[in-house]
């Protein structure tokens, strides 16, 4: 033992400074209880004069776990390190002591909030899809052969931080076994929790990465159902697991959803989670799901309740507010797209639900360089702002923005809205340059729209929040009135992609398109001999 700990000698602390940090392990001091002993929270000072708040797992023999348990979840934790995973600060192996310290998650564990009228949906939401990530690290870390199995899954064993992060905990179980391989299979004697064990597991003795996932599923089905998954009944303890399930396959789950969360579900947000936490359970490994899947379905989850609670909120601020009977009605309506902010911001949903929104010239455009005093009178048909009869041609100018209601973890395309100062000029060929970047850009390629505007796609990004700032300087070598800026979910191309973009073609101007794959276009002059198109734009983009 002790040839093993020098490897890790770098987390050993002296059990003076822990004694100190707990007040000699007062009573006062304990948040928590599990299979290894009782658990301490106290402050930990630094040579450099920090503190830091940690807690301090004290090993009891008499609860049954020991020195392999505490060697295993210090070599689990010093080699296996993702945010969704508890971090060890060290360990004390002193006078018969045998002591963890982890990071402080100042929430406790999740078997504690699952019965909390607070804790709202979509912050269960986050909650699973925090703990689900951290166990596909285990199952298929990075930059390793090892598959690790956790063993004992469970709501106690997933810690909360300040900010509501969910991290796994509790190393001491786990197995490791080789990654490289569908499925690893381990005989081991049956150890876990009663009520989240895999009946397989208990059954054949046999271990697999299916067995946490039957564990997850039964923690998603506690957090739908606000209680742990078994009750004290006549005189025993009796499994609610199996109740659940057939409640999931009658379709009665408004049986057991917590009753604080049932107004509040979106319903495919629901149907979604159900669905992904029922396979979990099934009695085929084979019919199971990877972690990888379940973080997946998750997050799709939380998207449709996001965009449930955005639409409520997007229904009240519209003016004057949008009055509706179902969500799906306000959904439907909201496929229409609405106004805002004086008409100057337009919001609408695609067929797939993501958010999409544009923000007028008015709103965002600061004038540099005028093409000239004057404006154009322009009467385009299927108007979307209120303000678009009447725009000035600008040389220079510069987009400064914020969107309101993006969907997070979607992949957007940021569009120009423009149309020619005259049909006479030369290829659109205007230079931006995003703040915080060195270089320049130039856009070449051109969309008519239905409403006779021209657009032009700036950039692609990942956006990770609703809310996104924006800052483009232009610099046009031809003068272009603008509409304003578009943020449109990527779309992939189902293959039928040879068709004409178009449905009006100006004869003064010809459209050069990239190759037969591809669907970008752009305008060109009559006169002018086409230059290869830029790398950055050639169909590759698509695959």
């Amino acid at each position: 033992m002790e040839a093993l700990l020098e490897e890790y000698n770098y987390l050993n602390m002296q059990l003076e400074a822990i004694k100190s940090a707990t007040c000699n392990f007062d009573d006062r001091k304990v948040i928590g209880k599990g299979g290894f002993g009782k658990v301490y929270e106290g402050i930990l000072s630094h040579s450099k004069g920090n503190a830091t708040m940690v807690a301090f797992k004290r090993l009891d023999r008499n609860y049954g776990q020991g020195v392999p348990e505490f060697l295993k979840e210090i070599l689990m934790l010093s080699r296996y390190k993702h945010e969704n995973l508890i971090t060890l600060v060290g360990f004390c192996d002193e006078n018969g002591e045998k002591i963890l310290v982890y990071e402080h998650a100042s929430n406790g564990s999740l078997d504690r909030h699952l019965s909390s009228t607070t804790l709202t949906w979509r912050q269960r939401l986050k909650i699973c899809i925090d703990a689900a990530k951290g166990l596909r690290y285990l199952h298929d870390p990075k930059e390793t052969q090892q598959r690790v199995l956790h063993r004992d899954i469970k709501s106690s064993n997933i810690l909360l931080d300040e900010n509501w992060n969910a991290k796994v905990s509790d190393m001491g179980l786990s197995k490791i076994g080789p990654a490289n391989q569908m499925h690893t299979f381990l005989v081991s004697n049956v150890v876990g929790t009663p009520g989240y064990i895999d009946p397989l597991y208990m059954d054949t003795y046999s271990l697999t990465k299916e067995s946490d996932v039957y564990s997850f599923g039964v923690v998603l089905f506690e957090v739908l159902c606000g209680k742990l998954c078994f009750e004290y009944n006549n005189g025993r303890w009796q499994s609610l697991v199996q109740f659940w399930k057939k409640c999931y396959k009658q379709k009665k789950l408004t049986e057991i959803i917590f009753e604080d969360l049932k107004q509040h579900i979106d319903p495919s947000s629901l149907e979604t989670f159900s669905d992904i936490a029922f396979q979990c359970l099934q009695k085929s490994r084979e019919r199971r799901p990877k972690m990888s899947n379940v973080v997946e379905k998750l997050e799709i989850a939380l998207l449709f309740q996001e965009i449930s609670e955005d639409c409520e909120e997007i229904g009240k601020r519209v003016v004057p507010p949008l009055v509706y009977r179902y969500n799906e009605e306000l959904k439907m309506r909201l496929s229409e797209g609405f106004l805002f902010n004086g008409g100057k911001t337009r919001f609408w949903l695609n067929k797939n639900g993501e958010r999409c929104e544009m923000i007028s010239a008015e709103e965002c455009l600061i004038p540099v360089h005028f093409a000239s005093p004057t404006f154009f009178y322009y009467g385009g048909r299927n108007s979307r702002f209120q303000m678009d009869f009447h725009k000035p041609y600008y040389w220079d100018f510069k987009i400064h923005l914020r969107t309101q209601f993006l969907s997070p973890n979607i992949m957007y395309k940021v569009n120009l809205v423009f149309n020619f100062g005259s049909r006479t000029e030369y290829y659109l060929g205007f230079n931006y340059i995003l703040d915080g970047v060195t270089y320049s850009s130039t856009s070449y390629l051109v969309e008519e729209r239905e409403d006779r505007w021209w657009m032009t796609e700036l950039f692609q990004f990942t956006c990770d929040s609703r809310k996104f700032d924006l800052e483009i300087m232009f610099q046009c070598k031809n003068p272009l009135a603008v509409k304003g800026i578009k943020f449109q979910p990527l779309e992939r191309f189902n293959g039928n992609t040879s068709q004409i973009l178009f449905s009006t073609v100006n004869q003064d101007w010809v459209f050069d398109k990239c190759c037969d794959k591809c669907v970008k276009w752009r305008l060109l002059p009559p006169d002018v001999n086409p230059s290869p198109f830029p790398e950055k734009w050639k169909c590759s983009m698509l695959d």
